[in-house]
C-alpha cells in the first residue's frame, strides 16, 4: 500500500494522454514536497536551538510562580504571585493590572485540611482589615 502512496503526488494527466498534456509537471510537485520537508527541518531545528540557548528554561518564566487565584466576577480576579522572597496580591481587571499588597513569602496553605484556621496569616488579616473599612463606609 505505502509503495503507491507516491502516485497521489503524479498529476493524472501523465497517465491520461499520451502526448504530453500542459499542466504541472511531477518534477514540480516533487520540487515543493522537498522545498516543504526542509522548511519544517529548519523549524524544528530552530527550536531545537533557542531551547538549548535558554537552558532548557520556558519563556517567560522569569522566576516567578502563581501561588493562587479567585475568581471574583466574570472578568475579575485576585492572584497571589510569588516573585523571589516576596508574595504579591495583584488584581486583575480587563484592561489593568495592580498591585494590591506585598507580604513576605509565607508557606503555601494546606488546601486538604478543611479545620485549617488560617486567622493568623497576614493576608487574612489584612483581608478582613480592609473589608471592615469598606462596611464601616
Amino acid at each position: 500500500m505505502l509503495r503507491f502512496a507516491f502516485l497521489f503526488l503524479l498529476p493524472l494527466q501523465t497517465f491520461a494522454a499520451e502526448t504530453p498534456a500542459p499542466g504541472v509537471s511531477s518534477g514540480s510537485y516533487l520540487q515543493a514536497a522537498l522545498a516543504l520537508v526542509l522548511i519544517i527541518g529548519l523549524l524544528m531545528g530552530a527550536a531545537w536551538l533557542a531551547r538549548k540557548i535558554s537552558g532548557g528554561k520556558v519563556f517567560g518564566q522569569g522566576g516567578m510562580k502563581i501561588i493562587g487565584g479567585v475568581a471574583l466576577g466574570p472578568r475579575e480576579r485576585l492572584v497571589l504571585v510569588e516573585v523571589g522572597d516576596t508574595w504579591l496580591v495583584i488584581g486583575l481587571v480587563p484592561g489593568q493590572i495592580r498591585t494590591l499588597h506585598h507580604l513576605p513569602k509565607g508557606k503555601e496553605p494546606d488546601l486538604s485540611d478543611a479545620t485549617n484556621d488560617s486567622a493568623d496569616a497576614p493576608f487574612t488579616q489584612w483581608l478582613k482589615s480592609i473589608s471592615e473599612r469598606n462596611r464601616n463606609v
